[in-house]
């Protein structure tokens, strides 16, 4: 009889722990995490909308009738010469800054998911705040680039309504502005809860689905910059 009842009793213990882990994990019928697939059929939609925003870009290119332009240098009616308008070396840089944040968002994922790990305790590699930080700076830092080169462009002359060059690339480039800049709330969203109450193994899948939209942020600017910047 005791030893009945002790089988019924780790019976029902198990069957609580089973519900309790149930009761945290959300899986679905694919074996991922139900927020993972919901990043993913996000960041699908992005990619068509960003595939328009290049081709629409890639249509106009070189159908501009005034300038400037952005590889070739114009003189307006008045006699006035304007040079290539695009910076390629200051672009260059804000890109490998771009580049080196998705390195970090790496590093901060893996410092989250071994949590807990002797090996990373007390480690620069196991500090989660520091490359959360690290990605959310470079990420702004990104964004000043951009903030100078558009405020350089309309110096120049060239506006969003100045021609088709200037149209389509204000457009394109600056919509992934806005998505850098979500990316990089979404980053501090996570610095803030890790400063206040500690990210833990728990918290893999919140870092987990921030780094997956982080990186094709990243993925969006290397094709915005062969294609604008690089290929004439």
């Amino acid at each position: 009889m005791a030893n009945a009842h002790a089988a019924e009793s780790a019976s029902h213990a198990h069957e609580h722990v089973h519900e309790h882990v149930h009761e945290h994990v959300h899986y679905t019928t694919t074996g991922l995490d139900h927020k993972k697939i919901a990043i993913w059929a996000f960041i699908g939609s992005e990619c068509m909308l960003f595939i328009s925003l290049i081709s629409t870009y890639l249509i106009y290119k070189g159908r501009s009738v005034v300038g400037p332009f952005p590889h070739e240098a114009w003189t307006s009616p008045s006699g006035q010469l304007f040079a290539p308008i695009l910076n390629i070396p200051v672009t260059s840089a804000s890109t490998f800054v771009l580049l080196m944040s998705s390195l970090f968002m790496v590093l901060a994922l893996e410092a989250v998911e071994h949590k807990g790990n002797p090996a990373y305790a007390n480690n620069i590699r196991g500090n989660s705040k520091f490359w959360l930080m690290a990605t959310a700076i470079a990420g702004a830092t990104f964004l000043g680039f951009q903030a100078y080169e558009f405020t350089s462009f309309v110096h120049e002359g060239l506006t969003i309504r100045t021609n088709l060059f200037g149209s389509s690339f204000f457009t394109l480039t600056g919509f992934h502005g806005a998505h850098v800049t979500v990316g990089v709330l979404w980053i501090l969203t996570l610095f803030a809860m890790d400063y206040s109450r500690g990210l833990t193994k728990k918290d893999t899948v919140l870092v987990d689905i921030c780094a997956l939209y982080w990186h094709f942020v990243d993925v969006v600017w290397i094709a915005i910059f062969t294609l604008v910047y690089l290929i004439k």
